[in-house]
């Protein structure tokens, strides 16, 4: 019975931290991602004189849409969308773009992660406020 106990206590200090280790990986994944397609897209810029904007249900993107293995697994989806406006200015597509790893699990301190053309980096989670290290370190 103590040796019982004694698994239960280790497991319940153990498994949360087995959690936040899985979660830190997918939000490294996640990055890697968005500077892999950072990278394509100003390959397309090149090509094109502009940046595509694509959601991650458009099938006709030239860029991959997930992160993961498959897009039933995915545990971030990825989508390009117009830069916000500054200053009074609304940059179009072919001045900047902004890209967006959607969360579709849970993941309260990073929430959704951004990246611009710009090089601006942003996260929607509780760290954006608390720790943004968390999701950009």
């Amino acid at each position: 019975m103590i040796v019982v106990a004694i698994i239960g206590i280790l497991a319940a200090i153990a498994y949360p931290s087995y959690q936040e280790s899985v979660r830190k990986g997918r939000r490294a994944e996640a990055r890697a991602a968005l500077t892999e397609l950072l990278q394509q897209q100003e390959r397309y810029m090149t090509q094109r004189n502009t940046y595509k904007l694509f959601d991650p249900a458009d099938s006709s993107a030239p860029f991959k849409t997930y992160v993961g293995n498959s897009i039933g697994s995915a545990t971030y989806k990825l989508k390009a969308e117009k830069c916000p406006a500054s200053n009074g200015h609304s940059p179009s597509e072919r001045e900047c773009v902004k890209l967006v790893a959607v969360l579709t699990g849970a993941d309260p301190l990073a929430g959704n992660l951004s990246l611009t053309s710009t090089g601006v980096k942003d996260c929607t989670g509780s760290a954006k406020q608390n720790n943004f290290r968390l999701c950009w370190p």
